[in-house]
């Protein structure tokens, strides 16, 4: 019976074909290696978190800034599901709008800056009741819990025109992500006793993505203060070199915390496991 074994060859073949690309598939997701949540450092306060659950969060998303580790990053990162913005200012705003355009990502940050980001072009059925609130409330953004909490700082949001609007209270997030790590980004922040709650509301900080730069925010003397209240497991400087003016170095971060904290210094655009 050839002719009736040479479609079913050709079946099996199908068959076996389909189930060698369905882990070439599964892999295409953006899940984290070995179930660990990965944050990438893209330069300056720009950072991205991939959950064990696949899914993608980008944190002040400014991937065109000069530390960045290649152009045009913005239109390469092939999905991300929420975009978190700290303040209204350029250099955290940054590429927000045209990845959510991309993408389809989501807007979590407070209302005042959600409205003039939508006003910007930020697409509006991106940008909700569901995801937007402010200081001390929770969205839940797939398997990571977002709390805002409070920074020091200011916030307006000066559109292409130059024109200046609405920004909100400045704030930081914490993340807790489902079976993976607590992450807490600073924002742009001054050292503020509101820091020393955030282990007893939270529980331990795995994971501190701190500003050390100084000038506009804490420098690494006063960033060493907020690692002490905060009592992370490993601190991430962060928000440091990009300008002349934002001086202060991972290094000073080091000797001003003596020993009392890991310093893990990201190299922009390589994922880190935690």
């Amino acid at each position: 019976m050839p002719s009736a074994s040479r479609p079913l060859a050709r079946l099996a073949a199908l068959a076996l074909a389909a189930l060698a690309a369905a882990p070439l598939a599964a892999s295409a997701q953006p899940k984290a290696a070995r179930g660990k949540t990965e944050v990438t450092w893209y330069g300056h306060a720009a950072f991205v978190v991939t959950t064990p659950g696949g899914t993608v969060l980008a944190i002040d998303p400014w991937l065109s800034n000069p530390k960045a580790p290649e152009p045009g990053l913005a239109g390469k990162l092939p999905k991300v599901d929420y975009i978190l913005v700290s303040h209204g200012h350029f250099d955290h705003v940054g590429d927000a709008i045209a990845i959510a355009k991309r993408t389809g990502a989501k807007l979590i940050t407070n209302f005042d800056l959600g409205s003039s980001l939508v006003a910007a072009g930020y697409p509006k059925d991106q940008a909700g009741m569901e995801t937007l609130g402010n200081m001390g409330g929770t969205i839940q953004a797939g398997d990571a819990a977002v709390t805002m909490v409070a920074a020091v700082h200011s916030s307006g949001f000066a559109d292409d025109k130059g024109a200046v609007h609405p920004g909100g209270n400045p704030m930081g997030f914490v993340i807790q992500v489902k079976g993976g790590p607590t992450i807490y980004h600073t924002g742009d922040t001054d050292l503020t006793q509101d820091m020393k709650q955030l282990p007893e509301r939270f529980g331990r900080v795995d994971v501190m993505l701190t500003c050390i730069g100084g000038h506009f925010t804490m420098d690494p003397k006063a960033a060493a203060i907020a690692v002490s209240y905060v009592r992370p497991r490993t601190v991430v400087p962060m928000h440091f070199g990009t300008f002349p003016a934002i001086a202060g170095t991972p290094e000073e971060l080091r000797a001003a915390l003596k020993g009392k904290a890991e310093v893990r210094v990201l190299e922009p655009g390589k994922p880190a496991g935690f």
